[in-house]
């Protein structure tokens, strides 16, 4: 894959309203503050879901909101350029607010995907995709890979 093909992933909302629906569109969103196997494992069960897998990502601002000062440890510029680098993820798209609620309406998945800590009646944006006929699921976790839990590892 060129460096071209992985910059042309990274995309706007307005963007991905001029590309032509082909298939079964799968959503998912979070920070990916520093990517580990957990995240790879989840994004690859996440694109089995349908044909293309769009990643909605938190910017620095938004993460900043949600974690706090000491996060994001990686630059939004780097995040999305590695989420984009990764086969299984067709579009990363950036929001700044501090849920996805606008892209996921932007998007209009047919599939909306979170982690399995997630309960599927309280995950932002569900009741839309649901009144659109798409489908709320989640994926278990992957054991031992937490975010946290790797930063608070590092961090002793």
């Amino acid at each position: 894959m060129q460096l071209s093909d992985i910059q042309s992933k990274v995309i706007t909302a307005s963007q991905w309203a001029d590309i032509p629906r082909q298939g079964r569109v799968v959503f998912t969103n979070g920070c990916f503050d520093i990517l580990h196997l957990g995240h790879a494992v989840y994004l690859a069960q996440a694109c089995a879901l349908g044909d293309c897998l769009v990643v909605g990502l938190n910017t620095d601002r938004s993460v900043r909101g949600l974690k706090g000062p000491d996060r994001p440890v990686n630059p939004e510029d780097a995040r999305a350029f590695l989420l984009a680098s990764l086969a299984c993820i067709d579009y990363v798209i950036l929001f700044d607010d501090p849920t996805p609620e606008k892209l996921i309406h932007a998007v209009c998945p047919d599939v909306l995907v979170k982690g399995g800590d997630y309960n599927p009646d309280q995950i932002v944006g569900a009741d839309f995709v649901r009144q659109h006929g798409g489908i709320v699921t989640t994926i278990p976790l992957v054991e031992g890979y937490s975010t946290t839990q790797l930063i608070q590892k590092m961090s002793k």
